[in-house]
């Protein structure tokens, strides 16, 4: 049975993967008001658009980390830019690629140091080349935390560092506000994501 507590934080983080979802790859989203508002499938050029110079994003191995980052993170022939702390100052603006990569790393990460083996790393985490491979990323590591969090029991909410990720606030925290930190995740990379999907198709 799902921790009463819980039911809430659950339904918005279906809510907020599911208008995601529907917003990177279409045919149709949630306008917010009941109506469908016709949308495509998100492409290469707008998942790697780069709106400003020198925009963190994803890249091939090869190619290097991009202007201050001095890594690429991640499993196989792409990387994401990163840096080690304290990150550079102001912030690097980020691609869509990016933020997607980010989402799929921490949902990813989050579910196993919750539910699962305790032990990936970001560099267990492959990268996406591709617009497609990252929205199936996306869905993969949103679907591994939902069935992590429909494991918890009543006590777990409590439990601080019930979650070990290794990159937040999570050895700190009870584990019903860690739930809560990736449902805000979701809600404002997914709504970044979107306005960039908007911003390239008004680019000019």
């Amino acid at each position: 049975m799902i921790p009463p507590r819980l039911v809430p934080l659950l339904d918005q983080f279906d809510f907020a993967c599911e208008r995601l979802s529907s917003r990177m790859t279409g045919p149709v989203m949630d306008s917010g008001d009941g109506t469908d508002t016709r949308v495509g499938p998100m492409t290469d050029a707008e998942y790697f658009w780069e709106p400003v110079p020198d925009c963190w994003s994803v890249r091939r191995r090869t190619d290097g980390p991009g202007a201050r980052a001095t890594a690429l993170t991640g499993q196989g022939d792409w990387g994401r830019d990163a840096a080690a702390y304290p990150h550079p100052w102001p912030p690097p603006f980020t691609t869509i690629a990016w933020r997607l990569s980010h989402l799929a790393e921490l949902l990813t990460l989050r579910a196993d140091h919750t539910a699962g083996s305790r032990s990936l790393t970001r560099d267990d985490c492959s990268v996406s080349g591709d617009a497609v491979g990252a929205v199936d990323a996306f869905g993969t590591g949103a679907g591994a935390w939902r069935k992590a969090l429909v494991s918890v029991d009543e006590a777990a909410l409590d439990t601080v560092g019930y979650c070990t990720y290794p990159h937040g606030s999570d050895a700190e925290e009870p584990f019903i506000d860690i739930v809560w930190w990736v449902n805000q995740e979701v809600l404002h990379h997914g709504a970044e994501i979107a306005m960039l999907r908007d911003l390239y198709r008004e680019r000019g």
